[in-house]
């Protein structure tokens, strides 16, 4: 779905998954620095947004979700994951609850599946799914924002800044009121900054939740049977994870950045050495300089030098071996 608000000056469209929304809009540093300082909006209306009503919502969804919301308080954001029976990563949803309906946005792209799963799972419980996608959407504020908030509108506030469920047709006006504009780069590289995972960048189809940091964020581990939970509890009771996801500060000195999935490798090994991991996101800061996510094998020591490609990297521990 492509937003009205690429019509803004300086507006440059993303590419890949994100295409639909701007990339940038002429100066990606400048409007790195906006969102740190908790000025300007970042569209997201191109991400699925789900919304479950009905009495059984809240119920019914902590059976299915790895995240505790039977009991969540109206307002109070969560962060969740569908897992497969194996325990791996297939959705991961970022939610509210109004009072009347649990709002959720997801990647784009993803809706109709995690919307097929839902309605595979209704059974007698009193809910009802629907796809909010064409009418409905999300707007980031930074956190530290003043920006107004229309009334009625949605709001999934996090310590990262607040998820807006917008109607649609009001997008174009409330980007007028704001503030300046960011892109979905500057948004990218602030995640790549706070180590937060994102579903089809950090994942793959064998990913599971520790691998990446999402045990308390998105897992809860005292709550009740969900598919996937087996696995779960067998890697944090008996085990470790195969794989842990780490920062990487790259070398400035390269022109390009690497792409995701460059391979990586211990640098002080033969330039055919074996392959321990691969970048999943690369981003350019506007303070730490070019900078990546990455998966890498558990075993690999925290304090070895990196090549991604022919890039140097150094490790920064996200998720303890």
């Amino acid at each position: 779905m492509k937003s009205p608000l690429l019509s803004l000056p300086g507006a440059v469209p993303a590419e890949g998954v994100d295409e639909g929304v701007a990339g940038h809009y002429g100066d990606l540093f400048r409007e790195q620095r906006a969102l740190a300082d908790g000025a300007g909006f970042v569209d997201l209306s191109h991400r699925g947004v789900v919304a479950v009503t009905g009495e059984d919502r809240l119920s019914w969804l902590h059976l299915l979700l790895t995240q505790h919301v039977a009991d969540l308080p109206v307002g109070q954001a969560a962060e969740a994951l569908i897992l497969s029976a194996h325990g791996h990563i297939e959705h991961a949803l970022y939610l509210v609850d109004d009072g009347m309906t649990v709002w959720a946005h997801v990647e784009p792209g993803t809706e109709e599946a995690l919307i097929a799963y839902l309605e595979s799972m209704k059974f007698f419980y009193r809910v009802e799914v629907a796809d909010r996608t064409a009418d409905t959407a999300v707007v980031h504020l930074p956190a530290g924002s003043i920006a107004p908030v229309p009334p009625g509108v949605v709001v999934r506030e996090t310590a990262h800044g607040r998820d807006l469920f917008l109607p649609r047709a009001d997008l174009e006006s409330y980007a007028g009121q704001a503030g300046p504009p960011a892109g979905i780069l500057a948004h990218e590289a602030l995640r790549v900054e706070q180590h937060r995972p994102r579903l089809g960048f950090e994942t793959d189809h064998r990913t599971i939740p520790h691998e990446l940091g999402w045990i308390g964020t998105a897992v809860h581990l005292q709550k009740g049977c969900y598919r996937g939970q087996e696995t779960v509890a067998r890697v944090q009771n008996l085990g470790k994870p195969p794989r842990r996801l780490v920062f990487l500060h790259l070398d400035g000195s390269e022109v390009h950045l690497p792409a995701a999935g460059t391979e990586l490798r211990v640098a002080d090994e033969a330039p055919d050495g074996r392959k321990i991991g691969f970048i999943t996101t690369s981003a350019r800061h506007h303070e730490l300089g070019p900078v990546a996510l990455a998966l890498v094998k558990r075993n690999v020591p925290v304090d070895a030098p990196l090549l991604a490609g022919t890039t140097a990297a150094a490790q920064e521990v996200v998720v303890e071996p």
